[in-house]
């Protein structure tokens, strides 16, 4: 997990790939979109594929977190 980072000086401290200004987000969007790793990749020259992978793998860290939601209000 090394390849995600959280800066607050870089993308308004959304987590991003290597402190580059590419966010987790939007390579996650890419991919709910259709684009395949191999389009992402041309697109962003300085990424590789583990940066893809590592997206992937923190977005589903996220989501074994426990949430509850509760009313405001």
């Amino acid at each position: 997990m090394d390849r995600i980072t959280v800066d607050n000086n870089i993308c308004n401290g959304k987590p991003t790939i290597r402190g580059k200004r590419i966010s987790v987000q939007s390579i996650l969007e890419f991919l709910s979109a259709g684009d395949s790793k191999d389009e992402i990749l041309k697109q962003y020259p300085t990424l590789v594929n583990e940066d893809i992978d590592a997206c992937l793998r923190f977005a589903a860290d996220l989501m074994g977190h426990h949430y509850s939601i509760r009313s405001i209000a």
